[in-house]
């Protein structure tokens, strides 16, 4: 049995036949359209060309927004006005002739994650993707928590410290990139978190306390889901989560609000993703699964 993947973003749209076990059998990508009517061309043709060598048996979305797959409409904002506040899970599935299933990104991602990737042996798990801002999902018996306003797993709104950061603003790459730029008064667009994690490894003390910062921000965070939420594990994404010393560097915070706390017993187990970028695609053809099979 085979599934239509697609993980829809402002730039591209990627696309993949997977089959039943979480293995690619073959995928792509293609610029994103501009227009609605261009967006629903270039989905058919995808379609069209996968189904004359596969059987298809539904097609899975990955998109940005409030994605409400229940009543089958976009909330939110994005990249994309185009498929906002109308009824277009409905409209896809009419168009492809296919079960459709749609879920956001973040929420896709950890899906990938859980059905074959670093959150396969757990059942309960809360993911970060570290970015621009802080983008998570929590999953219960590998199902998406969504929340009454489809918030559930938003930790980047989470409220970190003193200065009034939400962790958006304080625990990811992106906001290195912003801090470092305002103190030095210099263009963000010079600057990626690979240069500040090498200014920190050449000597630079504010590069390093900021990136200690993060650190500390995150710990938080995370500590405190552990005690809300109790998962197995800490699935941690983005293209920061390939650096060796992240989830070190996070583990010594918590362990300083442990021994600070002194009641607290459970240490976090923190996790890198492995699926990169294939998580989405992964992740939309295993909500595409699961809505299938009830």
């Amino acid at each position: 049995m085979n599934f239509l993947g697609f993980d829809v973003g402002g730039s591209s749209i990627k696309y993949a036949v997977i089959d039943e076990t979480g293995n690619f059998q073959q995928k792509g990508s293609t610029p994103t359209p501009k227009t609605l009517p261009e967006f629903y061309d270039k989905l058919q043709s995808v379609k069209d060309t996968m189904a004359g060598q596969y059987t298809l048996s539904g097609a899975g979305f990955s998109l940005p927004g409030a994605v409400d797959d229940k009543d089958g409409i976009i909330g939110g904002s994005s990249a994309l006005p185009y498929i906002h506040d109308f009824p277009i899970r409905d409209a896809l599935a009419a168009m492809l002739k296919l079960p459709i299933a749609m879920e956001n990104d973040a929420n896709c991602a950890a899906l990938g994650e859980v059905w074959t990737g670093a959150g396969r042996d757990y059942q309960d798990v809360a993911f970060f993707v570290l970015g621009t801002g802080v983008g998570g999902a929590l999953v219960h018996n590998k199902e998406i928590i969504h929340g009454a306003h489809l918030h559930g797993g938003e930790f980047g709104y989470i409220y970190v410290n003193e200065r009034q950061d939400i962790l958006s603003e304080s625990g990811c790459s992106g906001a290195l990139v912003r801090q470092i730029a305002k103190a030095r008064n210099i263009p963000s667009d010079e600057l990626d978190g690979r240069i500040i994690f090498q200014m920190a490894e050449e000597g630079d003390n504010e590069a390093r306390r900021y990136i200690d910062d993060m650190y500390a921000h995150l710990a938080r965070a995370i500590y405190d889901i552990q005690y809300i939420f109790d998962p197995e594990a800490f699935l941690i994404g983005g293209a920061i989560s390939a650096r060796a010393d992240l989830i070190p560097g996070i583990e010594q915070h918590i362990d300083r609000i442990i021994h600070n706390a002194r009641v607290a017993r459970i240490r976090p187990t923190i996790i890198a993703c492995q699926h990169g970028n294939d998580a989405n695609l992964l992740g939309a053809v295993a909500n595409l699964k699961q809505k299938l099979q009830r």
